[in-house]
């Protein structure tokens, strides 16, 4: 299955602003890298964007856990 990086960025629910922190680039670079394939202005995302990918998803991942259980508890 291949998912576009604008696809996995837009299921991990992060800002261009956060994004381009984890990726080291600017938040335009981001926005450019997130555009259709037909924009002018569309950049093609970094090597290896998947495993930065991975590794942000792993993380919302447990803290969306954490949340489910903490909630879970109070109900």
């Amino acid at each position: 299955m291949y998912i576009t990086f604008k696809a996995a960025t837009d299921l991990l629910g992060l800002t261009a602003s956060e994004l381009a922190k984890e990726f080291g680039l600017s938040t335009q670079t981001i926005r450019q890298m997130r555009l259709g394939r037909d924009s002018v202005s569309f950049r093609n995302p970094p090597r290896g964007w998947q495993k930065v990918v991975v590794r942000l998803a792993k993380e919302r991942g447990r803290k969306l856990q954490a949340l489910v259980e903490a909630l879970e508890r109070d109900v």
